[in-house]
């Protein structure tokens, strides 16, 4: 083989490489943007319910700031299918593989879907809980949408730095609503139990889950959108390719 040959052999092999790191990196945002706005449907609920009770003195406007959290989660899960359906694949499987799923974990010791509808309507230290948790996973949601940014794969992407760029916009006003309650009430934003918890959080995902399912060759692609089936389900647009599973 000559060094020509040898040279456009590494260069294909890392422009795959390069096209499966964003196609992960966009599969796990994909499913935590959607786990992100269903896990706020049930926030929502629950908040509604605290101030039907009259345990919520914010009340309605504290309601449209989650309500908006839970609006913009759902713009940001749309736009990165939009990225998939664009390049034409369906995205990778990737589990429970959410910043997320780690942190409920470590704050209240079981998965997302074995957590009660509403735990926290009539436990305010509970709420507080919540607070915590949704508002240290924006902070990290934020450093890392930054990071990404400044990596020249992503840089490539055009379409991919806007998505970012929008998320990066948004996030602020994602974790205020739930560090103002706390302020109001004297608590504190986190505590060091907290914070250790979502940096074990971070580092499994990002040095133990992500590298493995990138050098997996075995790993699937899903099947169906993780909306599919919902009532406000985002329809292919016209002219976009068809995505495959392949």
């Amino acid at each position: 083989m000559s060094m020509d040959e040898r040279t456009s052999l590494r260069s294909r092999a890392r422009h795959r490489l390069e096209q499966r790191y964003l196609e992960l990196l966009c599969s796990v945002y994909l499913y935590n943007e959607h786990r992100g706005y269903r896990g706020l449907d049930r926030v929502l609920d629950g908040v509604r319910q605290m101030a039907s009770r009259g345990t919520l003195p914010e009340g309605e406007a504290f309601i449209a700031r989650v309500a908006k959290h839970r609006a913009d989660e759902r713009r940001h899960y749309v736009m990165f299918r939009r990225w998939f359906e664009r390049r034409g694949v369906m995205p990778f499987d990737v589990g429970h593989a959410g910043h997320i799923d780690g942190i409920i974990q470590v704050f209240f010791g079981r998965a997302i879907d074995d957590l009660e509808p509403t735990p926290f309507v009539d436990d305010e230290a509970r709420f507080a809980q919540l607070c915590r948790a949704i508002a240290l996973t924006e902070r990290r949601g934020m450093a890392q949408v930054r990071q990404f940014q400044s990596e020249p794969v992503v840089q490539a992407d055009g379409h991919l730095m806007k998505i970012f760029k929008v998320v990066e916009r948004d996030e602020p006003s994602h974790w205020e609503p739930y560090e103002d309650w706390l302020a109001a009430r004297g608590r504190p934003r986190s505590r060091w139990r907290e914070r250790v918890g979502d940096t074990a959080a971070h580092v499994v995902l990002v040095a133990g889950k992500f590298p493995f399912m990138l050098f997996n060759p075995w790993l699937p692609r899903r099947a169906d959108w993780p909306d599919d089936g919902e009532a406000e389900t985002s329809p292919r647009r016209d002219g976009a390719a068809q995505p495959h599973a392949g």
